[in-house]
């Protein structure tokens, strides 16, 4: 919750100059609903794509306050972030829920980030795997792989200052991998999964050295331009 229209204006106005270079990585940048419009129209024919933080799954109707797959689209939007940790735990949105808003937005020719991920007590209590698992089987039921990327996002590591260390964020990768091949088979090889938790540039580096970590899902090292712009630009040589 980020950025009014004449900030987020601002933001793109210095942004996209500084990643015009950058054709080897996809940016996906996801304003509050409030600067959708505005950052779509500030990055037409560039190489940066607008997501939406989330998305209701019904068409129309009675739904006060919410945003339809059709209006995301309508505001230029091409992604949207589904199951965002903050969402299951301040909102309480169930994995049910989840896979119903994942099903409208692919129905929609939406792509999808789908977030996952386990709390302190769950990873102290040994849970990491059963929950990622369940998260995961839950959330995609009955929905195809294409288009899917899945964003591993530690609840312990988010807004905390933690960050999961590149051999644990490696390791949930690797096991999430493996549960999209059971799902996807050899398909499962096309999915992105990256990671989220506190990354800055001083260790995304190293995160992204990781064999099964394909991105990055960025909260406050996003908001300033120049940290953005360094993770973008990650360097794994320098690991």
């Amino acid at each position: 919750m980020n950025k009014t229209v004449p900030e987020t204006r601002e933001f793109f106005k210095e942004l996209v100059s500084l990643v015009k270079d950058a054709t080897d990585v996809d940016i996906v940048v996801a304003p509050p609903f409030t600067s959708l419009y505005a950052a779509a129209e500030s990055v037409k024919d560039t190489n940066i794509k607008i997501a939406a933080q989330d998305i209701f799954y019904e068409e129309k109707g009675a739904f006060t306050g919410e945003i339809s797959p059709a209006m995301i689209l309508d505001c230029g939007c091409s992604h949207v972030i589904i199951g965002h940790s903050e969402r299951r735990q301040y909102f309480n949105e169930t994995d049910e829920a989840v896979n119903k808003k994942v099903k409208a937005a692919r129905s929609n020719g939406l792509g999808v980030i789908f977030c996952i991920g386990e709390s302190l007590a769950e990873r102290e209590s040994g849970k990491t795997f059963d929950v990622l698992k369940r998260e995961i089987e839950k959330g995609l039921e009955n929905i195809a792989g294409d288009n899917i990327v899945v964003a591993y996002e530690p609840v312990w590591a988010i807004g905390t200052g933690r960050t999961a260390a590149p051999s644990q964020a490696q390791e949930a990768h690797a096991y999430i991998r493996d549960r999209l091949r059971v799902l996807y088979g050899n398909k499962a090889e096309e999915n992105r999964i990256i990671y989220g938790g506190s990354v800055t540039p001083e260790n995304v580096d190293s995160l992204m050295a990781c064999e099964d970590v394909d991105g990055a899902l960025v909260g406050g090292a996003s908001l300033k331009v120049e940290s953005f712009v360094r993770l973008v630009k990650f360097n794994t040589e320098a690991v």
